[in-house]
């Protein structure tokens, strides 16, 4: 038997052969197919064997290399391994997997009727979609499925469209009638037919053995590159130096081992969920089963006391109250109901308030009727669950694009060409000395090894794990540590409103009723209403009881709290057909009378609830359906956002209106940032005038300034779409004389801010792209912004080239928080999937405190790269100062350096802190910038003539002997100990200089670890320059000088080292390199491209044209990239 794969008899390939994009929402990926050539892998192994294992190495590090070798281009049909291109331009190679299926895997019924056929292929598509076959013999013939994973999802090919899906589009035409009907479950063999095209249903987090973690960390570049190193030393005979190395870096080895092991084992722990759980069987039994087996398709039973839930799954029949703080960080538990069976397409997104996502929590269950269960169908399981895409986005997180890294990759490159041409020199030098060819090659080498730091990488990242560990101690968790770096370049800062800005609870202010198509006068006390608006107060609402104690929406707990009214779920068969002739969820009975206190009202009736719609952000509503006591009819209750409400329901709407007040630290921490020049954003669901209030109490919108409102309108039969600019009216509290003009008014005399609701965004989102990136410059209130226009939003600020903050706390703000360049989540959860940053603090407080802490990380970062560059250049002409005669630094003396000096200064340079002031200037972020490269440049300069004189002026005194010696490095001699006494010096004074405090950090003296380790080493430096006792000068292979004035004359050279470094950097700090170098340059835009619009916009006094409507071009919608 041989395997068919009928796509090797295609005659049609497509234009673009062997390749096929796949595009979506958030990502898109380019998948190209290669088949394997047995002759190139044959040579391949050769070369390996050749090469003693390098080829292999090469390999390692470049696997699409590998492919590119081993490989050709072929058809996706016939590939053996694909190479993906994502949407950063990073390329990865998966291999492309073959299973045997049963022929009878899907087994159609013997005369199908359309609803029979359409349950069995509910979840999934017709087998001519996935299964890779052709019936050439029937005895020979077998189906196949081929596959590829790629970060924990498995992509099958479906050759109806020719090329690799993502198992998730096998549901894409799935509705809910669909889902309906798969009620009655699967039968034991579809399963296991089923599990072979889905896989298991698990979130797998692979844990390495710490042997293959071994073999991968020894193959780092990295280690690679030390280890070459080490053999090089050992082959100079500085045995002490390289055994040094080697130990620190098998313990470097072992405990990265450790770390990356143990993270590993507690991430896979999280997230590993295995329960046991009920399903129907398509022969209408039951049985229990393990959650890694289930498959699409299984209909799944819900027990009354929860169930932690393994997979995504619709909820069918019955109601479910459901904690989502894992996935969400929202802690207040959401009422489940169950999908209505209509004719329309399945939407996880859409219809998430029917879904019970995997990883949640079920805390109870309830059904409808007394004989039925509550049952959910399984949709989606493994990496394809919510939960395996929160997991696979911190398993396979997007590249940062941080420019500050970027560089830094280029600056080591630039460091190698230094190398390069020290190498020349080099060879020019010890050529003339009549150096043999082996030392000549050793002393090249060794060039390499200390102008490029090996360390580099890791004292780079010092400074980010002290701001980590200073953040933990104020209770803001972070799961993405680079990010840190990048909060410090943060310039726009968006909030949410309720329970981010305001308190989370809203205190019930009274109720506004309606009689005769008129407003009453406001009542304060609810008790006092009564009718409709009192059984909408009621029962409207998604309220709970979970062991005897109401839970849900804080809004909701206020709003029955104020009316008295008790909820009750102990409803007996008796009690539902004494009072309301059916099932009910459940009662709320009134609050009894007292007589004396309410005179002649009427004792209301019980309510029953016999089905709840709960809030849906997209439909700015919830409702429910009431039933009274007796024959009495149905009605329907509602309660939402007022224009939503007034737009559906009859004229005996009235107003509950509700107290949302500030946090005590909201408007100093906004009036903070104000001065600290951000841009302070609010973006939220709620109502336009009141965010607009809010903004005005907490500092965004100033006294004086001005709103706009943006009005939009989306193109309707045949008309275009249009916009409209209106000035609002005038604040209480602004100043006289602030008149509303029509036509082009000028706003030049105030500030100005837009405000626009989610379908004026929406609108000038989809047609107006060049008018959106205006409005986005001076936009500060986003109001009844669904959540996916909060991420829109985020993601159009940063097409700005805004770094973009987010700070929310609700379910609502997810995407835009993953979608933030630094998102902060007010959360009790230590760490949530939800953003990077997670604050236990309850307010914004925690805002100014990651930005702070960002700044300092980010200096940090800057001036350990720049320290750990210096010291490379320090030993680099020192070395090529001794190559002149021969000579080079000592086994010892290089240990002092390496290890004593330089790792003490990178290890604690960084645990100075923050500073307590937020200033408006921003840190640098690129190392490609003038202060930076004029910065390396002078104190490089400097280096070298410090060195020079000190050889120079040793060369030139009266005892000096020169060198004359066959010994291998000619130690010791006059000129090694006076270049080892300065440059000894110049380590710590750079150290000290490039530790600068102000304005992003507290000052040096205040890192007390950090002062003492530099004061302990200036007095060992100064001990080794004019007292060395007898021992340590033969462990450091110095020479004993006797002249006094001498020694004291070195320290005058490092007295004016630092002096003059000091002064450079003082220099640059205060821009007069800058305004020095201006002349020379040309003037040119910013590169920014919110600057160049800023500017514009201020020099345009006549924009925005009040009072007039913009239309777009005529049938034409343009998306904003």
């Amino acid at each position: 038997m041989e395997i068919v794969d009928s796509s090797k008899l295609l005659k049609d390939r497509s234009s673009c052969y062997g390749t096929v994009r796949h595009t979506g929402a958030i990502i898109s990926m380019e998948v190209t197919g290669y088949q394997q050539v047995q002759w190139r892998v044959i040579l391949c192994h050769i070369l390996t064997v050749l090469t003693v294992g390098i080829l292999w190495v090469i390999f390692h590090w470049k696997p699409v290399l590998e492919v590119l070798v081993k490989c050709h281009p072929c058809h996706l049909s016939q590939s053996d391994w694909v190479i993906i291109k994502d949407s950063f331009n990073q390329q990865f190679v998966a291999k492309v997997w073959t299973e045997e299926i049963e022929d009878d895997s899907f087994p159609h019924p013997v005369q199908p009727s359309e609803d029979e056929n359409r349950i069995n292929l509910a979840i999934g598509v017709l087998e001519v979609d996935w299964k890779d076959t052709i019936p050439l013999q029937k005895q020979e013939e077998k189906n196949v499925i081929r596959y590829y994973m790629f970060e924990g999802l498995r992509y099958i090919w479906i050759e109806k469209r020719q090329c690799f899906c993502k198992l998730s589009v096998l549901e894409e035409t799935l509705t809910c009638g669909d889902i309906h009907r798969q009620r009655r479950g699967l039968s034991r063999h579809n399963q296991n037919s089923k599990r072979l095209v889905y896989g298991p249903n698990v979130i797998d987090v692979p844990v390495k053995s710490y042997f293959r973690l071994l073999i991968e960390e020894v193959l780092n570049p990295f280690y690679i590159f030390q280890i070459f190193s080490i053999i090089l030393w050992i082959t100079e005979q500085y045995y002490y130096y390289a055994g040094c190395i080697l130990l620190i870096s098998v313990i470097s080895i072992g405990i990265s081992l450790y770390q990356t092991h143990k993270q590993s084992v507690i991430l896979r722990d999280m997230v590993k969920l295995t329960v046991h759980v009920r399903i129907h069987r398509e022969s209408g039994e039951e049985e229990i089963v393990n959650s890694q087996d289930l498959v699409p398709g299984d209909c799944i039973v819900i027990p009354e006391d929860g169930i932690q839930v393994p997979c995504d799954a619709v909820l069918l029949t019955g109601e479910c109250m459901v904690n989502e703080s894992m996935l969400t960080g929202e802690s207040i538990p959401v009422m489940k109901t169950p999908l209505s069976d209509q004719d329309m397409y399945y939407s996880p997104e859409e219809h998430k308030r029917h879904t019970l996502f995997c990883g949640t929590e079920v805390l109870q269950s309830k059904t409808y009727n007394v004989d039925q269960q509550v049952v959910a169908v399984v949709v989606r399981t493994g990496f394809c669950t919510a939960k395996g895409e929160l997991i696979s986005s911190i398993l396979y997180p997007k590249p940062l694009g941080f420019k500050f890294y970027k560089d830094a990759v280029k600056f080591i490159i630039f460091l190698a060409i230094l190398a390069l041409i020290g190498d020349i020199y080099s060879i020019v030098i010890l050529e003339r000395q009549k150096v043999s060819v082996g030392r000549l090659v050793k002393r090249v080498l060794d060039l390499i090894t200390i102008i490029v730091p090996p360390a580099l990488p890791a004292a780079m990242t010092v400074g980010t794990i002290y701001a980590q560990n200073r953040l933990k101690k104020y209770g803001i968790f972070c799961i993405s540590p680079p990010r840190i770096n990048i909060c410090g370049k943060l310039k726009v800062i968006c909030f949410d409103k309720t329970g981010t800005l305001t308190e989370e609870g809203l205190d019930v202010w009274g109720v506004v009723p309606v009689v005769n198509k008129t407003f009453e006068p406001i009542i304060h006390d609810i008790w006092h209403v009564s009718g409709p608006i009192l059984h909408a107060l009621a029962t409207c609402h998604s309220v709970t009881l979970l062991n005897n104690q109401p839970i849900g929406d804080p809004l909701d707990l206020k709003m029955i709290e104020s009316t008295g009214w008790i909820l009750s779920d102990e409803i007996t068969k008796s009690d539902v057909v004494s009072q309301f002739g059916m099932k009910v969820v459940a009662i709320l009975k009134p609050p009894l009378l007292e007589e004396p206190f309410y005179g002649s009202q009427k004792q209301e009736m019980n309510l029953g609830i016999l089905h709840r719609f709960p809030f849906a952000s997209s439909l700015q509503r919830m409702s429910v359906i009431v039933k009274k006591p007796g024959n009495l009819p149905i009605e329907a209750y509602l309660k939402g956002a007022p224009e939503m409400v007034a737009s559906l329901c009859i004229k005996e709407t009235g107003f509950l209106i509700m107290q949302n007040i500030l946090k005590p630290e909201t408007k100093p921490i906004i009036e903070r940032l104000n001065r600290a020049n951000f841009r302070t954003v609010m973006v939220t669901g709620d109502n336009m005038l009141t965010a607009l209030n809010v903004a005005r109490n907490c500092g965004m919108v100033g006294v004086n300034d001005r709103v706009i409102f943006t009005n939009a309108s989306p193109s309707i039969r045949g008309k275009p779409a249009c916009v409209k600019f209106l000035l609002s009216e005038p604040a209480p509290g602004q100043q006289n004389g602030m008149e509303q003009q029509s036509g082009n008014h000028s706003l030049e005399q105030s500030s100005y801010h837009f405000a626009l609701n989610g379908k004026s965004f929406a609108v000038v989102y989809d047609y107006f792209p060049d008018l959106l990136q205006k409005i986005l410059i001076r936009g500060t209130v986003y109001a009844r912004m669904a959540p996916n226009q909060k991420t829109q939003l985020v993601e159009s600020l940063q097409k700005l080239e805004y770094s973009v903050g987010m700070c929310g706390d609700g379910a609502n703000d997810c995407g835009a928080l993953k979608a933030a360049d630094a998102g902060i989540s007010l959360s009790e959860a230590e760490a949530s999937v939800a953003s990077p940053f997670t604050s236990r603090i309850d307010n914004i407080e925690c805002v100014p405190m990651v930005i702070r802490e960002g700044r300092a990380s980010l200096v940090t970062s800057f001036g350990v790269f720049k320290y750990m560059a210096m010291y490379s250049m320090i030993q680099f002409v020192s070395v090529l100062i001794l190559y002149t005669i021969n000579s080079n630094l000592g086994d010892w003396q290089y240990l002092y350096f390496d290890l004593v000096i330089t790792t003490t200064v990178a290890v604690l340079m960084g645990r100075t802190g923050p500073a307590e002031e937020l200033v408006a200037q921003r840190p640098v972020g690129s190392l490609i910038n003038v202060s930076i490269l004029g910065s390396l440049l002078l104190q490089t300069l400097l280096v070298i003539l410090i060195q020079v004189l000190t050889y120079t002026v040793t060369t030139a005194q009266s005892w000096f002997v020169p060198l004359n010696g066959s010994s291998s490095n000619k130690l010791p001699n006059y000129e090694n100990t006076a270049l080892f006494c300065v440059s000894g010096f110049q380590y710590l004074i750079l150290a000290t200089v490039l530790s600068k405090g102000h304005p992003f950090r507290k000052p040096l003296y205040s890192n007390v670890l950090f002062l003492l380790s530099l004061i302990l080493l200036y007095t060992l430096m100064v001990f080794l320059t004019l007292y060395p006792l007898q021992f340590v000068r033969q462990i450091m292979q110095l020479m004993l000088i006797a002249d006094v004035k001498f020694k004291f004359l070195l320290l005058g050279f490092v007295a004016l080292h630092f002096v003059t470094s000091l002064l450079f950097e003082r220099f640059i700090d205060s821009g007069l390199l800058n305004q020095c170098l201006r002349p020379l340059c040309k003037k040119k835009y910013s590169r920014k491209l919110y600057k160049r619009l800023e500017k514009e916009l201020c020099q345009n006094s006549a924009w925005p044209p009040l009072d007039e409507v913009i239309y777009a071009e005529s049938g034409r919608v343009v998306h904003f990239e």
